[in-house]
């Protein structure tokens, strides 16, 4: 009654290797699954990692080329206020249209208020001393305004400009056009008092 006979033993047998087979088949399938899994998640992990960081040089490359518009932009503003000090230094040193025009009109009203029986020292006056100091209170505003543009350009980086340190020959410009201003200024000063090339005496 304990012996198995053979084909029960053989039947067995065969059940058994089945199963074992199917352990192994499940076994191979799983396994693809698996490292497929893996591999379609390291894909994923590093086309993460390619966009964020492709995100951030974007990001990096715009706030630069932001800060260089701002930059160019700043440069260009103080660029030109510093040549515009230097013009305005050179015409109140040489003079310009305006205080020509001035004096001219100064020295008709100088001829139409005068009668001609009026001293010759009232006449000097009226006719070209007026005229002078008119010439002269011209040349001294225009030194006035490109001091005031000069300083405020040098002065500028001081109130949180947003580019970087000021250019040297924006500086140097700036520095020009203060100094014209301030020789201007102080010629227009001792011309407009008769200190410098004063009336001629009538006697």
């Amino acid at each position: 009654m304990g012996t198995k006979t053979v084909d029960e033993a053989g039947t067995e047998s065969g059940t058994e290797a089945k199963r074992d087979e199917e352990k192994v088949d499940v076994t191979k399938t799983e396994a693809p699954d698996e490292a497929t899994g893996t591999k379609a998640e390291a894909v994923e992990d590093a086309t993460d990692d390619v966009t964020d960081d492709a995100t951030d040089d974007g990001d990096e490359v715009i706030a630069e080329e932001t800060a260089d518009r701002a930059a160019g932009s700043t440069g260009v503003g103080q660029g030109a206020g510093a040549v515009v000090s230097v013009a305005l230094g050179v015409v109140s040193l040489t003079g310009g249209w305006i205080g020509t025009v001035a004096a001219a009109r100064e020295t008709l009203v100088g001829q139409l208020q005068t009668s001609s029986s009026a001293g010759v020292a009232t006449q000097i006056k009226e006719v070209y001393g007026d005229a002078w100091q008119t010439t002269a209170l011209w040349a001294g505003l225009f030194a006035l305004v490109a001091l005031i543009i000069g300083v405020v350009v040098l002065a500028r980086p001081a109130f949180g400009a947003p580019a970087g340190p000021q250019a040297p020959w924006i500086k140097s410009v700036s520095w020009a056009g203060v100094a014209l201003g301030v020789i201007g200024l102080l010629l227009a000063v001792l011309k407009y008092t008769d200190a410098l090339l004063g009336l001629p005496s009538a006697s």
